[in-house]
Formats: structure tokens, sequence, C-alpha cells
């Protein structure tokens, strides 16, 4: 069996963290090996990158550059040690974000050239890309409001509404110019109502 590497995407609360976790739920029932993992984050090296990323300072601020330069670290030490390896082995990788977070947020919320955003990506990763990317589409204001209901706020998800528009704007036009790959799915829906439909467009992506 071949690996497969899918990814979930979205804006802050559109519920990808949770419906990863319903799907690998399902997968597992169907005797498939999965391997959850997220950016920032999935190795050793990435958790230091990701507090070092997602950290609120006021008097020490991450610039822009720097920020999407530890992304693009945190994302190939990612690829190498955990997507390579375990794509090999044949396993379903269910990923929390992957390239088109690097476009979405650097490249339309902070304004990053599209170009140097591209050629990251592409050194990063060494051209692997997901399989099927799942967007869930949530309006940004519900996302924020869920967000602001849980817990306390990282860096990302305190910034501006005007930044987090961008960032959806970025998503939708992602899902035009990538429909081979990315399905929008409709997250403002109930948990379980969501995840039948990620089931289904599995079943018909990868199964069928």
């Amino acid at each position: 069996m071949n690996g497969k590497l899918i990814v979930f995407e979205g804006v802050e609360g559109c519920g990808k963290t949770t419906q990863m976790h319903l799907c690998s739920q399902w997968l597992e029932s169907l005797n498939i090996s999965v391997v959850l993992t997220r950016e920032p984050g999935g190795t050793e090296l990435g958790k230091d990158l990701r507090g070092l990323l997602l950290s609120k300072s006021a008097n020490k601020p991450v610039s822009d550059i720097t920020e999407i330069l530890l992304y693009a670290a945190d994302r190939a030490q990612h690829i190498e040690e955990e997507l390579k390896p375990n794509l090999a082995m044949g396993k379903y990788i269910l990923c929390d974000r992957y390239t088109d977070s690097t476009i979405a947020y650097q490249g339309y919320g902070r304004g990053l050239d599209m170009s140097l955003i591209n050629n990251l990506n592409q050194i990063a990763t060494g051209g692997l890309t997901s399989d099927i990317t799942i967007w869930l589409d949530v309006d940004v204001e519900v996302g924020l409001s869920r967000k602001r209901g849980q817990a306390t706020l990282d860096r990302i998800e305190q910034e501006t509404i005007a930044f987090h528009r961008r960032v959806q704007r970025g998503y939708t036009d992602l899902y035009v110019s990538y429909p081979s790959r990315i399905v929008r799915v409709d997250g403002s829906g109930s948990q379980e109502i969501v995840q039948q439909n990620i089931q289904k467009i599995l079943q018909k992506r990868l199964f069928s």
C-alpha cells in the first residue's frame, strides 16, 4: 500500500485539529496505519520552533522574514524526519497545516512576496505535495469566536481581523487554483456532519 499525505487547512478555529483526530479514528477502524502530525511542531526541533513562532512578545516582535524562515526550517526537518519515512512505510499521514498555510498566512496575511514563498516551500519540501488537502471553510468571525472561548490566544490568533480575512481570501484563491488537490468542506456544521463529509470525500478520492 502506498502512503498518503492528507493535510487539514483553514483559518483559526475552523475545527481542523478536531476533524483530523476523528478522521484518524475512522481510518484506524479500517485497519489503516495512521500518523498524526502538525506544522509547526511535528518534530523535537519543530516543538522549539513552534514556541518561538507562536509565543507573544510585545518587546521583541518576530519580523515577517524571520517568521517565514522559521516555518521553512520547521517544514524541512519535518519532511526529512517524519513525512518521507512514514510515507515510504505506506502509512497515511494526517497533517495539521502544510504549505498552503504559508501561502495564506505569510503571503496573503503578511503580504510577503509570493515568489519568495514558493521558492522556500520548494526548498523545504523538495516538491512533496499533499495527496489531498481538506480545507475547512468557516467565516473568520466564527472561527475566532471559537478560539476566544477556548483558551489563551497565541501570537497568530491575536492578529487583527483584517489579517485573518486576508488569510481566508488566500485559502479561497488556493481552492480555485488547485481544485484537483484542495477540497472545500463547510466547517460550520456539527462535528459529526463535518466528519461525515470528510469521510465521503476521502472514500471517493482515495479508496474508489
